[in-house]
């Protein structure tokens, strides 16, 4: 009896292996992407820097858009907030630790360097009335709604 197998043309008798075969189509994807892949097709981890963008929650109540982003370790001074064209605009950089001699990495996991983040304002919001503050690792920025661009009820007749 024989077994099933899939002829590689790169290795020539090796066993399909559908796991390798994702490995390698996600290394490819990262690669065509521009994104690191964490792991390498012998399934090893990659010891990396990350590209990274911080997390944020977004809510609204009546007067405003709340846009909170978590920036541990980033000074205030590295943070900068922007509107320009009906969009928001958080950019910063979270930079490494210096090297210091007798000190080995095994593990880099928090990722560095700048970021940048981008939100379209809705059309309620008044893109002159924003206002941020930058408070134990998380930046908080308000942007008011427009009193004039509220929307209106109508009542439609169902016949």
């Amino acid at each position: 009896m024989t077994a099933l197998a899939r002829w590689n043309p790169l290795k020539e008798g090796s066993e399909w292996n559908p796991f390798r075969e994702l490995d390698e189509m996600h290394n490819r994807l990262s690669r065509f992407l521009g994104t690191s892949t964490s792991r390498r097709a012998d399934g090893q981890e990659n010891i990396t820097v990350a590209e990274w963008a911080p997390l944020v929650d977004i809510t609204e109540d009546d007067k405003e858009y709340l846009i909170k982003a978590e920036l541990p370790e980033v000074k205030k001074g590295d943070v900068k907030v922007r509107v320009e064209d009906g969009v928001l605009y958080l950019s910063g950089e979270r930079n490494f630790e210096k090297e210091e001699k007798g000190k080995r990495y095994h593990r880099i996991e928090r990722a560095y360097g700048s970021f940048t983040r981008s939100f379209a304002l809705p059309e309620d919001a008044d893109p002159q009335q924003v206002n941020a503050d930058f408070k134990d690792g998380v930046l908080s920025v308000h942007v008011a709604k427009d009193k004039n661009a509220r929307p209106k009820s109508i009542e439609v007749k169902v016949a």
